[in-house]
């Protein structure tokens, strides 16, 4: 079975090269690695058993992977093991995410959108993050130019999309295991908000998300629930959860890619508008 994960690993490698070149790749992989052994590592803390990572290749543009899962297949024994299995992978994957994100803004070039061919690049949405760190690092980008991401920053970029889509609060993604882990059944009530919200985005922002609202709705109703599902969780792990919320808030993107916003897609169509 390991022969399956090199594999699907070697392949990942490769179709990441293929869309962003050796750099990104070296960023990107490394990223996502980190995320799932956070997830792997602490699993088998708790004696849960679970898999090797299954890395997803994809040898198109814009992201060249649909990332990396693992495969739980034990029962989580309480609220602690929940909460700490849900965090660790984002909070290392963020962690590692951050210098690349920091180097590779420091060697992106502010460059006049004049330049360069409309057809020859893809405008992106900033988190909040990269909003924090181009101010700090890079000042600001006058009218008619744009910073053209290092490969380092794009992959930091992806690093930070993947870690906000992980931290949903809903059924059984990292997010949600957080908020059951902190609020049990009353998660539902946020699951409810966050289809809400999303909705929203997708016909105001982004129609992209619209794809996600629907897989949510299908899926991720509902989390199972621990074994021992009336112990609360500790101090420490609330104050977690906090910087686990911050996170969540420097990563997420309203409109990851903003030409997909309802207008021009209608454009698109045919419709006049």
């Amino acid at each position: 079975m390991i022969y399956l994960h090199i594999l699907l690993f070697l392949m990942t490698i490769a179709s990441t090269i293929l869309v962003g070149g050796f750099l990104y790749s070296l960023a990107i992989m490394t990223i996502l690695l980190s995320h799932e052994l956070g997830h792997y590592l602490t699993s088998r803390r708790y004696g849960i058993p679970s898999t090797l990572p299954f890395f997803i290749p994809l040898p198109l543009p814009p992201f060249g992977t649909f990332g990396a899962v693992i495969k739980m297949k034990g029962v989580v024994v309480n609220k602690k093991a929940l909460f700490d299995v849900g965090v660790a992978g984002p909070l290392c994957g963020f962690a590692v995410a951050l210098p690349f994100i920091v180097a590779g803004i420091k060697m992106s070039t502010v460059t006049p959108l004049s330049g360069i061919p409309a057809a020859s690049y893809m405008q992106l949405g900033d988190p909040l993050l990269f909003r924090i760190l181009e101010a700090w690092l890079v000042g600001e980008v006058p009218k008619g130019y744009d910073l053209v991401l290092h490969p380092f920053a794009y992959a930091g970029w992806v690093g930070l999309f993947v870690t906000s889509l992980n931290l949903l609060p809903v059924g059984q993604l990292d997010g949600g295991h957080v908020v059951y882990a902190v609020f049990g059944k009353k998660s539902t009530w946020v699951y409810r908000g966050v289809i809400a919200s999303l909705a929203i985005l997708a016909v105001f922002m982004n129609i992209g998300w619209l794809t996600l609202v629907i897989l949510l709705i299908i899926f991720g109703r509902s989390h199972p629930r621990p074994f021992d599902d009336e112990t609360r969780l500790d101090g420490s792990r609330k104050k977690l959860a906090v910087v686990t919320l911050i996170i969540f808030i420097l990563s997420f993107i309203p409109a990851p890619f903003p030409e997909m916003n309802i207008v021009n897609v209608l454009k698109e169509a045919g419709f006049s508008l």
